[in-house]
């Protein structure tokens, strides 16, 4: 399963429906951000994404970490959030 990964510029409602798609296939999620922005867009991302999965019945839990990320060849710290059911 790929990490989804988020920018500040990446549209809320893709990345809440990516959320939702792979929880449902996988019931496990990983969304990765670098930045404010990224982060911002993945935090309201995941409240969309709770609110399309409730209607299925589905509710889900959050944990966020920190993830050291190599980028051509430099190491910069991403927010990490992992969803899984409740």
């Amino acid at each position: 399963m790929d990490i989804i990964k988020v920018k500040a510029n990446s549209r809320t409602a893709a990345v809440a429906g990516a959320i939702a798609g792979v929880i449902r296939e996988h019931k496990y999620a990983e969304v990765q951000a670098i930045g404010a922005g990224a982060v911002n867009q993945s935090v309201k991302a995941l409240i969309l994404a709770t609110g399309y999965l409730a209607e299925d019945g589905i509710a889900v839990v959050c944990v966020p970490e920190f993830v050291d990320v190599d980028i051509d060849g430099k190491i910069r710290t991403a927010v990490k959030l992992v969803v899984e059911p409740r």
